[in-house]
């Protein structure tokens, strides 16, 4: 466990949680952004609404972006947030299986497209994790599989047998870095069941038994990353501070609804930064 309390956690390194960390930063805060850069900016051909600064790319726009948050000595950790909870008046986050006591988070990991499969949330807690390096003990001798939505499902996958589980790896095709002795299962995992743990999943229209399965994505829907979080037609819900229905809880960006645009997302990220600020103040 993370020794020093955060003041701010912020999920997710795109130009929302860049902006909320800047902003933060620029009002004394101690902030971490966990989470590398979303993919869908870098991806932009051209952009031409942002005000200032038309005809660059995405890539070029985010290079400015995080080039400003590094001068300030601000940059997005590599890794994935598994789960965040509130507990006493704080926030306790597992980051690759460390566990981080932030005063508040500001969520702005864009949009989590993936939906969770049959059984998938009803055994959260249960059979189904969304961390290896967290739970992997706890499945130690015992049958598991690995759902590999992630770059890093491997290596998860890899540590899990070294520490003595039976790993089936399902993805549509088999990473090279997969260790060679852990079996990889083609397809994916269709629904997960069982009575009061898990018993199975289903890949293919097969039923394989297993007492655990790891789903690894590389985003987890916001609610099921911090549970009771209100959401409506898949975004988080705000006000217009951007904070949540949970006290010490932020949004900005995507995943608080459209329109998905840059400038808003920046905008959001402010507004989460300075309401984060003011409610740090206030605590």
């Amino acid at each position: 466990m993370s020794e020093k309390i955060l003041d701010c956690a912020v999920v997710g390194g795109g130009p929302a949680g860049l902006s909320a960390a800047i902003n933060l930063h620029q009002r004394g805060k101690t902030v971490r952004v966990l989470g590398a850069a979303p993919g869908l900016l870098a991806k932009a051909e051209r952009v031409d609404n942002y005000l200032g600064l038309p005809g660059l790319s995405g890539s070029e726009m985010l290079a400015a972006f995080t080039g400003h948050a590094k001068a300030l000595g601000i940059e997005a950790e590599p890794g994935r947030v598994a789960n965040i909870m509130p507990m006493d008046e704080r926030l306790m986050l597992n980051f690759d299986g460390d566990i981080l006591e932030a005063r508040a988070v500001i969520l702005a990991g864009g949009v989590a497209k993936a939906k969770p499969v049959a059984g998938e949330s009803e055994f959260l807690g249960r059979g189904v994790s969304y961390c290896a390096t967290c739970d992997g003990m706890l499945y130690r001798g015992r049958q598991v599989a690995v759902w590999g939505l992630s770059p890093e499902a491997a290596g998860e996958a890899n540590f899990l047998a070294s520490i003595g589980c039976k790993v089936r790896f399902v993805s549509p095709r088999r990473p090279p870095e997969l260790d060679s002795a852990i079996e990889h299962i083609p397809g994916a995992v269709q629904a997960v069941g069982g009575g009061d743990t898990v018993e199975w999943v289903r890949v293919a229209g097969e039923e394989l038994a297993v007492q655990g399965v790891f789903v690894l994505r590389s985003a987890i829907a916001p609610d099921t990353l911090l549970p009771g979080l209100a959401i409506q037609d898949g975004f988080v819900q705000v006000d217009r501070r951007m904070a949540t229905n949970i006290p010490g809880v932020f949004a900005a960006g995507d995943i608080t609804g459209a329109p998905l645009q840059v400038a808003k997302a920046v905008g959001e990220g402010l507004i989460a930064g300075l309401s984060a600020a003011e409610y740090l103040d206030k605590a």
